[in-house]
């Protein structure tokens, strides 16, 4: 980017952007200013598949049983200080945390500790559908539900204020990853009771209310949110009074608004943009491995996309090298598994789809297939396995056009993309899957399995028996060289059948001003605020 370009960036900027409610320097003393492209529809991340609520809210706003490690990718304690499990993972028992309160909010007053209660009511609402909670706002969990846990799950139970037991129906190895996951908050269970009391249940996802580091004070839609201190927080009372996300623009206003200061961390920046970033001494950069996959998902339900020889053939009109260097710059690897290279289950005898359009070419003619005109579906706002969806978008759809196949490119937001997508009216859709998870199987299941159809994150709408056979035995044994067995033969029937075709593993990014200090960057999503402050000796 040339400096004449960048200058009249920065001078349009003003004109681009809503003003937040104070003024940014007041923000500054008191806390930072997060810049990040997304919508909000809930603030309850157990409602969500991605996005902004999972990705970047859950960490501030709620707490979990159990948490990941940053840096050892181990499980540790969170809510619940111990747990146990018994009958070869079918049963695990877990021991609270005590003297943990709840947000106070203008909507709520918490008259007792976090206790069994609230953790029998998070779970069960999700997990047991006569529950009377369980329909509040659709009834719709996308990440369990496309596990099944409805169905797994025995029970869950109260031993005692301090101790619930979580019973499932078969052994399930990947148990505690799942519920370790920003998908499995701890609700209260006392606020959910006084809104019934109401008959404003509704409330209760709308107006969030956990046991995190900050809480909701204000939400502008489209515009910011603003979070503030919880200062009961049981960890200890969070350095900074106040955290601003700035929903307001993408792509360069984004960058803009970092480099004049009224940005004080850039989430997802674009690859593209690195050389700026890296050369401005006032600004730092993170850069990590990711659990996340970009893949394109082919509708297997809708001809002639059904037949495996067709999407084998598609894929190979697809220059994955280009993505590489006009997407990424280099801060991603060419994808061969659904699962990232980091996974420990990943199959290292994968490989990358060639990349033969003359191939692939001869291919479709062999198959009869002329004149195929196909429908792309993709998100509008860059995400964390891909800064570019769109500019990807037209890659894919400029490679295609060289083995003579059309693609409209369809552009949607948020929730209109499930709805497109579920809808069964599309041919392609270019998404991905990032999770705060280790296991294999918060891959696998969420995104391939028959059960994830229904939950609407299988976007390929692909149903294999045999796939799932392969992911139930997997879950059955504690013994890891079994699980690594059972997820190699699912990742050769995915080489097979291709309802999607793996593009990128990406590196996080993270770009901030050069004041903030206690910013962690995880590979399975943002970690909490509670550390992060400004060093007023490095001020400009």
């Amino acid at each position: 980017m040339s400096k004449l370009r960048l200058m009249l960036l920065l001078s349009l900027s003003a004109f681009m952007l809503p003003a937040l409610a104070a003024p940014v320097e007041s923000i500054r003393n008191s806390g930072f200013v997060y810049c990040v492209n997304g919508t909000v529809n809930t603030f309850n991340p157990q409602m969500v598949s991605s996005g902004l609520v999972v990705d970047t809210l859950a960490a501030q706003l709620y707490d979990r049983l159990v948490d990941v490690d940053p840096y050892t990718y181990r499980l540790m304690p969170d809510l619940a200080q111990s747990w146990e499990v018994r009958d070869n993972g079918a049963t695990y028992r877990f021991h609270l945390r005590k003297n943990v309160q709840f947000q106070h909010t203008n909507q709520f007053t918490p008259s007792r500790n976090m206790n069994a209660d609230d953790v029998v009511f998070s779970f069960a609402r999700m997990f047991d559908r006569q529950h009377p909670w369980h329909n509040v706002n659709g009834g719709s969990y996308p990440y369990f539900d496309s596990l099944q846990f409805a169905d797994s799950v025995q029970s869950v139970k109260k031993l005692d204020n301090s101790t619930v037991e979580i019973r499932l129906n078969s052994p399930d190895a990947s148990f505690l990853w799942h519920i370790a996951t920003h998908y499995a908050p701890i609700l209260s269970q006392e606020y959910a009771t006084q809104l019934t009391a109401k008959g404003q249940q509704e409330r209760l996802d709308r107006e969030p209310v956990g046991t995190g580091p900050y809480q909701l004070s204000e939400y502008r839609t489209g515009q910011y949110l603003r979070l503030a201190r919880n200062p009961h927080y049981w960890r200890g009372v969070p350095r900074l009074q106040q955290v601003v996300i700035d929903l307001g623009v993408g792509g360069t206003g984004r960058l803009s608004k970092l480099l004049t200061g009224e940005c004080d961390v850039l989430a997802y920046p674009a690859a593209s943009q690195l050389s700026i970033l890296r050369d401005d001494p006032r600004l730092r950069m993170t850069l990590r491995p990711g659990m996340n996959i970009a893949y394109l998902a082919f509708n297997t339900r809708k001809p002639p996309l059904d037949r495996p020889e067709v999407r084998h053939a598609l894929a190979l009109a697809i220059n994955n090298e280009r993505l590489m260097e006009s997407i990424y710059y280099g801060t991603a690897e060419t994808a061969a598994s659904i699962l990232p290279r980091a996974s420990w289950a990943y199959d290292n005898s994968a490989r990358v789809t060639e990349y033969n359009p003359d191939k692939a070419r001869e291919a479709l003619r062999a198959l009869g297939i002329e004149n195929l005109h196909l429908r792309l579906v993709v998100p509008t706002t860059s995400q964390s396995w891909n800064p570019s969806p769109l500019k990807t978008a037209e890659l894919l759809q400029a490679d295609l056009a060289q083995v003579g196949v059309e693609v409209t490119i369809a552009p949607v937001e948020g929730r209109f993309q499930e709805a497109q997508l579920m809808a069964m009216n599309h041919d392609l859709t270019l998404t991905g899957w990032s999770t705060d998870s280790n296991d294999p199987d918060s891959f696998f299941r969420p995104l391939l399995s028959c059960a994830a159809i229904r939950s609407q994150t299988n976007y390929a709408h692909w149903c294999s028996p045999e796939f799932d056979a392969l992911l139930q035995r997997a879950l059955l044994s504690q013994q890891l060289s079994a699980r690594i067995d059972n997820y190699s033969h699912a990742q050769q029937l995915l080489a097979q059948s291709l309802p999607v075709l793996p593009l990128a593993s990406s590196l996080r990014l993270q770009a901030y001003r050069h004041d903030i200090k206690g910013l962690v960057l995880s590979p399975f999503g943002n970690a909490s605020f509670a550390g992060v402050y400004r060093d007023s000796s490095q001020e400009e």
